[in-house]
């Protein structure tokens, strides 16, 4: 009797942070991993220490998915490998902090070529054959920002919006087909990215640790959203109570509350 062939996740941004966390977590779930980020070096010693640890296979892609092309052609790349893909783990994205007007142009064209156009693509390319073959799941990664606006994070803010957006019209358009698709919505969280934010902002260097979740625990509770088949998951209890208590909160208050915050940290 043939063996049932062991699944492969492919996961985006998997170099370091939440991504490579994601990847370790999925490896010890069991699946195949694709990892996928501009960081070749990394991604080629994430994946020889994934497949050696779990026994999976591992492959390593270099990629810029902010490039039109990408998406597509890493698609292409995998229907020759053979490699067809069960699990899509849309977590690549950059953040810009600062006020709006005082960051540059290609700055905010940066976050929405990777945060939005980028992950548009991907699911474009990978979600289809998912349909075509009744099942697959797709995680993306948006953040506790996309519920509200974040002064100071406007444009960062609002593409994890679109993010968190476009994943519940999809859990809706997908339902019946095999595939969900699960919005994973973290708080600040102790990545590369927070600390390089932190070293061009000291007013974040003031932010209290409580405040700031694991990557490891992130990755563990997207995880587990994405195989129940889950929406949304805001990882943390204090997240989560953000969020309730956001989105009771009048529009106008809110923008508000996050401007007065923002100023008191500058």
């Amino acid at each position: 009797m043939t063996a049932p062939r062991r699944l492969t996740a492919l996961i985006t941004g998997a170099s370091s942070g939440i991504g490579a966390a994601l990847a370790r977590r999925f490896a010890r779930g069991g699946f195949n991993v694709v990892l996928v980020a501009r960081s070749a070096d990394k991604l080629e010693a994430l994946a020889k220490a994934l497949a050696a640890e779990h026994g999976v296979k591992a492959w390593a892609v270099a990629a810029d998915l902010a490039r039109p092309d990408a998406a597509a052609n890493l698609a292409s790349a995998m229907k020759r490998a053979r490699r067809p893909i069960d699990l899509l783990v849309n977590n690549a994205g950059v953040l810009a902090h600062g006020s709006f007007v005082e960051l540059p142009a290609q700055r905010h064209q940066q976050l929405i070529d990777l945060n939005v156009s980028g992950l548009t693509a991907m699911l474009a390319a990978f979600v289809p054959p998912m349909v075509a073959r009744g099942q697959g799941r797709v995680l993306n990664v948006a953040s506790i920002a996309s519920f509200q606006p974040v002064p100071s994070l406007a444009s960062y803010a609002a593409t994890k919006a679109y993010v968190l957006s476009l994943t519940e019209s999809l859990s809706e358009e997908l339902k019946g087909t095999g595939v969900s698709i699960t919005a994973l919505c973290p708080g600040i969280t102790a990545t590369g990215m927070l600390e390089q934010a932190r070293a061009e902002h000291a007013e974040l260097a003031r932010l209290p640790g409580f405040v700031i979740g694991s990557a490891e625990a992130v990755a563990d509770e997207g995880f587990e959203a994405c195989m129940q088949g889950e929406v949304i998951r805001v990882p943390g209890v204090l997240n989560l109570a953000t969020v309730l208590a956001g989105r009771a909160t009048p529009k106008w208050l809110l923008r508000r509350v996050s401007g007065a915050l923002t100023r008191q940290l500058k």
